[in-house]
């Protein structure tokens, strides 16, 4: 082992019992973490990640192999180990009835802190994390971003000389991403901090100095992300063929010999490529337009998860047993909105929203955290109902007939929200009663629902104690049982990884060209690619709606000729920011 490693761990295994067969978390891993800088820890799900934190952290036991932590053993002395590191979890425990001040107070505690140091170290805190104004405020009515910046605050208050942070931007929106990476760099460069850091978000991985691969319990490869993204140069290209929707395109292309990858990317479809040369799919296709595109870490995480074994799904053909072919249809709007609005005291949630979904077109509301965005996608699920203004889903006015179009709409929340003391064939008959099966048309869609989503090996397993990813295919599952033509997302792929989350794009997109309308609310501006039309709001209301390609065609500016994204969506909130405070 590296001996001047701040973190090491050699042979290093820990099985688990789930659903009565026993799990390799993590198989004999060797690995070391470097002091002063960042390194971070990726993987699917079910890698190992969080596992491996817990057990540098001293809150599990290997069942064999060593760690060390800041020199200690981490298993034999669990809490030097602990009284000397930052941990924190993919959930932090903040007391949500307490104030940012009294959960500051009550961790101060719990980790020994003396009184007389308090008072200087909660102002430098505060004051990194943007928090100052709002020690008064109770932690459960702070932001998504608020709260995670909260609970690095609280783990901060020791000054560790190693922090552990478990998916940490994992719900929040861009905005507060970098400003908690912001705060996170900071720490390295000022206070000489060493840092690991798990995310599913893998331009994440590239703010990394050096990335640990986890794949089935196993290191897969170590690295520095630019040098791994340069292996699969020449091998990534944006395709497209005029006068074709790219998800018909991306249909066509997904799973062909010698295409790795192909993901919808606003107006194109971005292919991984086995070899540095257009694959025969994509030559074939008449009138077809390719250009070569820089690799990005992604890809070169697909490629190397592609030739483990495990590749992104094809997209499936008739996931819904919707027939009705093509999309987006101008000429049938499913969804109206006008002048929504939603108050809640003196406070306008929601002030003004307009806009239209056709039938097939995938629609994606976005905005920073407390932007009104969740509000709006309750009322038009008929969840909430609006202080004023007009919501017509499916042809019907929400305000007069909402047990009407609910029958006709499929949701999936953002939390996992189904039952998760039943086992996953219990989940599955609940919501088919639910929504009124009964008989031989329960039982087909239950069988149909096992095989299509790979359910059956499950069955009888409690879903809590699914992996995320299946977590998400369940949710999704039991929200398309009555075959709804309208299906609302709520952040569905919150936390999954790459390869989750293309499985669930395959099936969206499926969906789509069947015909079906899907409204999706996300923080990831990657998966936001995949819409046909963004609404950004912020405060209230939208600040623009427009393709995705246009969107970033807008923030292009001197020093910015190719902006992502998420570079649009930072540069649309900023702005609102700065005009509200003039």
């Amino acid at each position: 082992m590296d001996a001047e490693a701040i973190l090491r761990a050699g042979g290093l295994r820990k099985s688990f019992v789930s659903g009565g067969r026993r799990v390799a978390a993590l198989d004999g891993i060797d690995l070391a973490v470097r002091p002063g800088r960042v390194t971070g820890l990726i993987g699917p799900d079910g890698a190992g990640k969080t596992t491996f934190m817990r057990l540098a952290a001293g809150l599990l036991t290997p069942d064999g192999g060593r760690i060390e932590a800041l020199g200690l053993d981490a298993t034999r002395q669990s809490l030097a180990v602990q009284a000397a590191l930052g941990y924190m979890p993919q959930r932090f425990g903040l007391y949500e009835d307490l104030s940012v001040q009294e959960n500051l107070d009550l961790y101060a505690d719990l980790q020994g802190v003396a009184t007389p140091l308090r008072a200087e170290r909660y102002a430098e805190l505060m004051q990194m994390t943007g928090l100052a104004p709002f020690t008064k405020r109770l932690a459960g009515r702070l932001s998504g971003g608020m709260k995670q910046k909260l609970g690095l605050a609280c783990t901060l208050l020791r000054r560790p000389r190693l922090l552990l942070l478990d998916e940490p931007t994992v719900g929040v929106d861009p905005v507060s991403r970098r400003e908690l990476w912001a705060i996170v760099d900071r720490l390295v460069r000022d206070e000489g901090m060493s840092v690991l850091l798990s995310t599913a978000y893998l331009d994440e991985a590239e703010r990394c100095a050096e990335v640990i691969l986890l794949h089935e319990g196993r290191v897969l490869d170590v690295g520095v992300p630019a040098a791994m993204s340069d292996r699969v140069a020449g091998r990534i290209w944006a395709i497209t063929q005029p006068g074709r929707h790219q998800r018909a395109l991306q249909a066509d292309l997904a799973g062909q010999p010698g295409v790795v990858d192909a993901l919808v990317q606003g107006d194109h479809v971005r292919v991984v490529s086995a070899t540095p040369t257009l694959p025969p799919a994509v030559s074939a296709l008449a009138g077809v337009e390719s250009h070569p595109l820089p690799p990005r870490f992604e890809d070169y995480f697909v490629a190397l998860l592609h030739n483990d074994g495990k590749s992104p799904a094809a997209l499936p053909t008739a996931i819904n047993g919707i027939t009705a072919p093509s999309v987006p249809d101008a000429e049938s709007e499913v969804i109206r909105v006008a002048g929504l609005r939603r108050r809640f005291g003196d406070f306008w949630a929601v002030d003004g929203v307009e806009f239209t979904i056709r039938r097939g077109e995938i629609f994606g509301l976005l905005g920073a955290n407390g932007a009104g965005k969740t509000t709006t996608f309750r009322m038009l699920c008929g969840l909430l109902p609006p202080s004023a203004g007009q919501i017509q889903v499916a042809g019907q006015d929400l305000r007069h007939a909402a047990a009407t179009a609910r029958a006709r709409l499929g949701y999936m929340s953002q939390k996992f929200s189904l039952y998760a003391n039943l086992s996953v064939a219990q989940n599955l008959r609940f919501f088919a009663s639910a929504y009124g099966l009964t008989g031989g048309q329960r039982d087909e869609r239950i069988a149909w629902a096992e095989a299509e989503f790979e359910l059956s090996a499950f069955g009888v397993q409690p879903s809590g104690d699914l992996p995320l990813g299946f977590k998400q295919r369940l949710a999704m599952a039991c929200a398309l049982m009555h075959r709804p033509d309208i299906l609302f997302l709520d952040e569905p792929t919150s936390g999954v990884d790459p390869l989750a989350r293309r499985e669930f794009w395959a099936r969206i997109n499926s969906l789509a060209r069947q015909g079906v309308t899907v409204l999706v609310t996300t923080h990831f501006m990657e998966e936001a690619e995949y819409c046909d039309r963004l609404a950004i709001m912020a405060a209230g209301r939208i600040l623009a709606l427009d393709r995705p390609a246009a969107l970033k065609a807008q923030a292009r500016r001197p020093g910015l000729p190719n902006p992502s994204l998420e570079d649009a969506f930072i540069q649309l909130i900023e702005g609102a920011t700065v005009a509200k405070a003039a």
